[in-house]
């Protein structure tokens, strides 16, 4: 006890000095907590954006780019596959419900989907929550639009206003089906998730702005089909979707119904799990993360020599004292005792005002990572990894108190007492 009194004493006495010292560290320790809570965040947010879907399905090609284009929204998908292939599906005994998705435009940057009721009723996110709405009504006529929280948001758009969709993913468009403007009828609640960030149509929509586009180009002035034209007909044909969620009947079915949509010579399709899939998108963006563990782990070494360093210089400016303390008996070893402990306090007091840098930045972030970016950062108990890493640091403290400590056990009394000229 005595040698823990003499120990704040001396940091109380070098209270500049070792509040700096221990604010070092509290950054450094920040750091890479945070890091860490942030890495587990994203992981989580990512996992969360789609909740109870056993398989989506798609055109031939890579899994994880899958998952991009139609969770996420991010790409582009390489192809469609066919109306009448997706409702063999939907049909299928097996299959419980499926949500079609339809991509291909855009809205002033934001991703225009067409889709049906069943997205309404199905669609899952964050451990089972359903798509809900804030305003209006769901998208049923050809004409109708759904906005995401975020879009409605940032464009200021409200329930009755009219809306151009955009040929192709642009901010600002070229081809504008301005012939055929969509109405706002509804606004989503906000989710969050990728969710909040897009516009939804009906597939009717989607397929009534392209009639007159087979070729791949605009129709020829004069021939394009007015939407007065498209609302005289009694029933708009859906031709492609881009994919489309599944749901089984039972969990049992999921890796046959995969096996059989995959291998289907009907049409080349892919099917994914997506909990592997993410899992495959993690591994291969682990090496990201790894790098920002290492950094981390160097700022934090950065702030262990910085105590180092200053529990060292100050040595100096101590002579007299560490004489002092000698002269009244206190053994060698008692001052390394001292000096390691005033390194292992200034380290402990680092680390937790760092820990409590994480939860005052996430307590005063967490609404707005949420809002700006769909980033979910839980507020929760530090982990085991997290622990380890304030333990790590406070062990890291004791062990370069060391440093000076052993100087100063080989520095003579004699050294002390003298006057330097």
């Amino acid at each position: 006890m005595l040698l823990l009194h003499l120990a704040r004493k001396s940091l109380a006495n070098r209270l500049l000095t070792s509040s700096l010292t221990a604010l070092s560290i509290a950054f450094s320790v920040a750091l890479l907590v945070g890091v860490e809570n942030v890495r587990t965040g994203m992981r989580e947010s990512f996992s969360n954006t789609v909740s109870g879907t056993d398989l989506i399905v798609g055109s031939r090609g890579g899994t994880i780019q899958l998952m991009l284009y139609s969770v996420f929204g991010m790409g582009s998908p390489v192809a469609n596959i066919s109306h009448e292939t997706w409702k063999e599906w939907d049909e299928h005994p097996a299959v419980s419900w499926t949500i079609p998705y339809a991509l291909g435009d855009s809205h002033r940057g934001f991703r225009v989907i067409g889709t049906n009721a069943s997205f309404y009723e199905h669609y899952k996110y964050r451990g089972g929550q359903s798509i809900a709405l804030a305003e209006g009504r769901q998208a049923e006529g050809v004409f109708d639009v759904v906005l995401g929280a975020q879009v409605a948001e940032r464009l200021e758009y409200a329930v009755g206003e009219r809306v151009a969709v955009t040929h192709g993913m642009s901010a600002v468009g070229f081809m504008n089906h301005d012939e055929m403007p969509f109405e706002v009828v509804g606004i989503l609640e906000e989710t969050f998730t990728p969710v909040d960030r897009a516009i939804y149509v009906t597939l009717e929509g989607i397929t009534a702005i392209h009639m007159g586009w087979e070729s791949g180009a605009p129709p020829m002035p004069g021939e394009e089909i007015t939407a007065d034209e498209v609302l005289a007909m009694e029933e708009v044909p859906v031709s492609q979707i881009t994919s489309f969620f599944l749901g089984a009947e039972s969990r049992a079915y999921t890796l046959q119904l995969q096996r059989d949509i995959s291998t289907s010579e009907a049409e080349p399709m892919t099917a994914v799990i997506p909990g592997l899939a993410l899992s495959e998108m993690w591994q291969g963006i682990s090496y990201a993360e790894d790098g920002l563990r290492v950094i981390s782990a160097f700022v934090v070494l950065v702030g262990i020599l910085g105590m180092l360093v200053s529990i060292y210089t100050s040595l100096e400016a101590r002579r007299r004292e560490m004489a002092i303390l000698r002269a009244l008996g206190t053994g060698p070893r008692r001052i390394v005792s001292l000096l390691v402990l005033e390194a292992g306090l200034l380290s402990a007091l680092g680390a937790l005002m760092g820990v409590g840098l994480v939860y005052g930045g996430l307590i005063m972030l967490q609404p707005w990572l949420e809002g700006r970016f769909g980033l979910l950062v839980p507020i929760r108990m530090l982990d085991g990894v997290q622990l380890a890493y304030v333990g790590a640091v406070v062990v890291l403290g004791f062990v370069a108190g060391l440093v000076p400590a052993i100087k100063a056990y080989r520095t003579a009394l004699h050294d002390g007492l003298s006057v330097r000229v």
